[in-house]
């Protein structure tokens, strides 16, 4: 069954091996009949700081209200960014910031310590590259920048499940290895 697939680019660069996960994903989805949109964050023009928190309702910027619009219309999100000291590029964290609102993403209620979700419905895939070996991302410094994306921002705003496919170490990689990861992304967008 066809599904409206976001694809979120979270690199800032266009030739990065991101971008071309992000490209791939979104061709092989696109063949296997799925409505896709690709949003390249390094293209999008908007303050990545949020300000003054939740205290004081910061304008979105035009960019920012059509990405809040895709994704209400996405029933897939594919999120494609590289692990920077641990974590998510500073670009992609202020996008995370600037658009997962109260009131969009998620509602707090009195009497409740927990957010009502106001995103369920959706699905999502990460595409995550690093320059540490997958595994001791994994079993050493255990994934916090995988974890911050799957359990405390995407599933906190009600999308489940996330799907994590890991890609590395890219420094060092081969072409053929390189690849193979496109190959990867093609995959699991046909399997979607």
């Amino acid at each position: 069954m066809a599904k409206q697939v976001l694809v979120i680019l979270g690199h800032s660069a266009a030739s990065s091996l991101c971008a071309g996960l992000s490209d791939s994903y979104a061709a092989a989805a696109t063949a296997a009949g799925h409505k896709v949109r690709i949003l390249r964050l390094a293209d999008v023009a908007f303050e990545p700081i949020l300000h003054e928190g939740y205290q004081r309702i910061q304008e979105l910027e035009p960019d920012l209200l059509a990405a809040q619009e895709s994704i209400l219309w996405a029933e897939h999100l594919v999120v494609v960014y590289p692990i920077w000291w641990g974590s998510v590029p500073a670009l992609l964290k202020g996008f995370l910031d600037r658009i997962l609102l109260p009131g969009f993403a998620f509602k707090y209620r009195a009497g409740s310590a927990f957010p009502d979700k106001l995103l369920v419905g959706r699905t999502a895939q990460l595409l995550v590259t690093m320059d540490t070996p997958p595994w001791y991302f994994r079993w050493v410094y255990r994934m916090p920048g995988i974890v911050q994306m799957k359990k405390t921002t995407l599933e906190f705003c009600g999308i489940s499940p996330v799907k994590v496919a890991t890609f590395g170490p890219v420094i060092g990689s081969t072409a053929a290895e390189q690849q193979r990861w496109l190959s990867s992304a093609a995959r699991l967008a046909t399997a979607l």
